[in-house]
């Protein structure tokens, strides 16, 4: 069996975007939860939420950015800092050898919503005919490897919660069994949204501390009331050992199983 290693990062999150300010954020115990900014929650419950801070048009341009789901310019993102971190230049790799696996529980709730006001208030000929590429959960994956020009296995998770990690599991027995030598492979989220907060709110499973976000989410306390909804997208570049060798790649750690 072939020895797979980590050796990029790429994390958009509401504490820090990129390797150097996550970390510090976590070292400085920051929290990323605040009242929910990307619109009117007043008629909510909940009120909260940890939304990522981050302008996708440092990243990407302004007429893609009108194609994709907020979840798949946030995997965008975290992609290219990934790749940035483990000093992996894409025209360098070889297309066919390299992997995506980026999940996603929800895919585009936010295109959701809005193309289904759109249907309800003006009629089904004025959906936009890009709703369906951008809300389905593969597109995450699909936009990374078409971006890059990467033709090696390109998949998805859906797994709820567990998402990211069955995409890190998923992409470390492909670069195992040979199958690649480099996969991108993580999670992403977009789903602060009226629809999404309100329905969780409605399973009774979101803290409702709205006077006090920071200390919101406390699942070890017995007063603990529900979790804080966030956001954000994590991609991690794993590497066959020898192929990260031979580069001189920093590793950050080893994944056995």
């Amino acid at each position: 069996m072939r020895r797979v290693v980590v050796t990029g990062l790429g994390p958009l999150t509401p504490i820090g975007v990129g390797a150097e300010a996550y970390h510090r954020a976590q070292l400085e115990g920051k929290s990323g939860v605040r009242p929910i900014t990307r619109f009117d929650a007043s008629v909510l419950p909940v009120r909260i939420a940890a939304e990522v801070e981050v302008n996708p048009e440092d990243y990407l341009d302004k007429k893609e950015l009108r194609r994709l789901d907020r979840f798949v310019q946030y995997a965008l993102i975290a992609a290219e800092l990934a790749l940035k971190d483990a000093g992996l230049e894409p025209s360098a790799l070889d297309p066919e050898r390299v992997g995506t696996l980026v999940g996603t529980g929800i895919g585009g709730m936010e295109t959701w919503e809005a193309q289904s006001k759109v249907f309800l208030e003006r009629g089904p000929n004025r959906i936009s005919p890009f709703f369906i590429p951008m809300m389905i959960a593969n597109m995450a994956s699909a936009h990374i490897a078409m971006r890059y020009g990467f033709m090696g296995p390109s998949s998805t998770a859906v797994t709820a919660c567990a998402t990211g990690s069955d995409a890190i599991g998923q992409a470390f027995r492909m670069v195992q069994l040979g199958e690649a030598d480099v996969v991108l492979a993580g999670g992403t989220e977009a789903a602060i949204t009226p629809m999404a907060i309100g329905a969780f709110a409605v399973m009774r499973a979101l803290s409702t501390r709205n006077e006090e976000p920071t200390k919101a989410s406390r699942p070890f306390t017995l007063s603990r009331d529900g979790f804080v909804m966030g956001e954000g997208a994590g991609v991690l570049v794993l590497e066959e050992y020898e192929h990260a060798r031979r580069r001189g790649a920093r590793i950050y750690a080893e994944v056995v199983g």
